[in-house]
């Protein structure tokens, strides 16, 4: 009788400790993560939609590697994301596509990044309303990559392996994004312009503007940070602002040439902080710092890498204009100092049919003034002028150095006349205390990279505001006449229309497949029917004892 009483009593133990080693190996049920995940970007340029219009994902985590996507998360890393996967996914209505973004950029192949760059420049060429989702790796959302990417590898197996990987040890992922609120657009965006002069020695001296845009593009404004689009432009400008400021703060060294300088948002957007800035200079004269007596603009975009100089303008210019002049003494400073570089001047007609320019110095040509941007692309529409891999890690400190010293040097003997007055074409001229100081750039870029600059963030953000401010403190240290210039767009007919919903936390789900519970089911039936079996076979035996 003892014995019935221990059977009844250990049994029930032994079956969930069974139980337990059955599910031993897998994810806790219904275990959940939450991570942040950052939108592919939404935006109506004129007429022209571009990026996804749809936020909202509740799907299964897939690899790319699947041949069903219908109604799937697609998950890959940035050596995955494809033109064909990311056409392919659209093909086959995929509910989402979400992109692991590694923390360490650095780590990454420069085969994969540029690939990636090119896929990523083809997504954000038309809208889609398939929701892109980026997000940077951690241990989580890499051990889940790799689930989902062992599961499409099973799919080889034979189907009985399959099933039983399916049914036992197989972890699937739910992807649900939390925020259902809809999508809403805003034209309220502010575009911060930023001018300054050094003033030249006499009165209506000609006048050389020197620009950049600052702000950043890629597939999720949350993850743009632009090192070297335009992070290197602003970065050199704001070097030979201190440079030449010292040439400036002695009567003896001013030269007859006044030079201001610019910094303009919207950069990624056809240039409109420009075209605006422009309008308001030339509509309203009396006030304006930009005036008739303009020899050139030189604009700065892209100069972080690469032994190439290309010189963009939009007509050849005269023989006799300070253009003409001031590119063959460019010429002159990279041939005599840096003989290794390649310089080529591209001449691309500004397209009146088209609504968006390529480069900033056509949306100054348009006006009649003459201009020219340097950059190390020759083609206006490279991967490299908008990508979230554009990140520090693929700037060459050493070639932005090397840049703004063919920059300076270029400048200084156009505006000193330096070549007719017989100085040695190798001769130095930024050195000493007029160096290129290494540590204040790498302290530059490491600034300007240090938020998104993003334009849809830069009015909306504290952290991005703050920078737009310290930029301006930056200029009132060593320029005259500091102005900023606020620019907010007609709502009735704005430029461009961005959209909210950028930044959105993301679920994970960690469950195992309906198929498992009917197999565990099945287990503990067949379990308590041979307990049940062995408990009377073990009553018959010992109770006639």
């Amino acid at each position: 009788m003892l014995l019935k009483y221990v059977c009844v009593a250990v049994l029930p133990l032994l079956l969930l400790l069974c139980v337990q080693c059955l599910d031993g190996s897998a994810l806790p049920a219904m275990s959940s993560y939450e991570f942040t995940a950052y939108r592919m970007q939404q935006y109506n340029l004129g007429q022209k939609k571009h990026g996804c219009l749809g936020a909202i994902v509740v799907a299964e985590a897939r690899s790319a590697e699947e041949p069903v996507l219908s109604r799937r998360c697609v998950v890959m890393k940035v050596s995955d994301f494809t033109t064909a996967k990311y056409l392919e996914a659209q093909k086959q209505n995929a509910a989402a596509i979400l992109v692991l973004v590694p923390r360490n950029m650095s780590s990454v192949p420069q085969d994969t990044v540029q690939s990636f760059m090119v896929s990523e420049r083809n997504s954000l060429l038309k809208e889609t309303l398939m929701p892109v989702y980026a997000a940077l790796e951690d241990e989580q959302l890499l051990y889940m990559y790799e689930e989902v990417r062992q599961a499409a590898a099973s799919r080889t197996s034979s189907i009985i392996i399959r099933v039983l990987r399916s049914m036992i040890t197989a972890t699937a992922f739910q992807i649900f994004v939390s925020n259902n609120s809809p999508i809403t657009g805003t034209t309220d965006t502010t575009l911060v312009t930023l001018e300054g002069v050094l003033p030249g020695a006499g009165d209506d001296v000609p006048t050389i503007v020197i620009t950049a845009h600052y702000d950043s593009y890629g597939l999720a404004p949350w993850l743009s940070y632009g090192a070297d689009s335009n992070g290197s432009g602003v970065t050199i400008l704001l070097e030979l602002i201190r440079l030449f400021q010292k040439l400036y703060s002695s009567q003896s060294t001013r030269p007859k040439y006044t030079l201001m300088f610019s910094l303009t948002g919207g950069g990624k957007y056809n240039f409109l902080g420009t075209k605006r800035w422009i309008e308001e200079n030339l509509d309203h004269a009396e006030s304006s710092l930009l005036h008739d007596n303009v020899a050139f603009v030189l604009c700065l975009d892209t100069l972080a890498n690469a032994d190439v100089l290309y010189m963009h303008v939009s007509r050849p210019p005269r023989p006799d204009s300070p253009i003409h002049s001031f590119i063959h003494l460019l010429e002159e400073v990279v041939s005599h100092r840096f003989p290794s570089v390649k310089v080529g001047l591209v001449h691309k007609k500004i397209n009146l049919v088209e609504s968006s320019v390529a480069w900033e110095h056509e949306r100054y040509s348009l006006r009649r003034i003459p201009g020219l941007t340097l950059s190390h692309l020759e083609d206006p529409k490279s991967e490299l002028r908008g990508s979230i891999l554009d990140t520090v890690s693929q700037v060459d400190f050493r070639k932005i150095k090397r840049n703004g010293i063919v920059i300076a040097e270029t400048l200084a003997r156009f505006m000193y006349n330096l070549s007719d007055k017989g100085t040695p074409k190798e001769v130095q001229l930024f050195k000493g205390q007029l160096e290129f100081q290494d540590s204040r750039i790498s302290s530059l870029m490491s600034f300007l990279t240090s938020v998104p600059r993003a334009t849809q963030l830069l009015d909306k953000e504290p952290a991005q505001a703050l920078l737009v401010s310290s930029l301006e403190q930056e200029f009132k240290r060593y320029l005259k006449q500091v102005r900023r210039q606020n620019f907010r767009q007609d709502r009735r007919d704005p430029d461009v229309t961005f959209f909210d919903q950028m930044k959105q936390p993301i679920v994970m789900y960690r469950v195992k497949p309906a198929a498992f519970d009917l197999f565990l089911g099945g287990c503990i039936a067949g379990y308590l029917g041979i307990v049940y079996y062995v408990i009377q076979v073990c009553l018959d035996f010992f109770l006639p004892l």
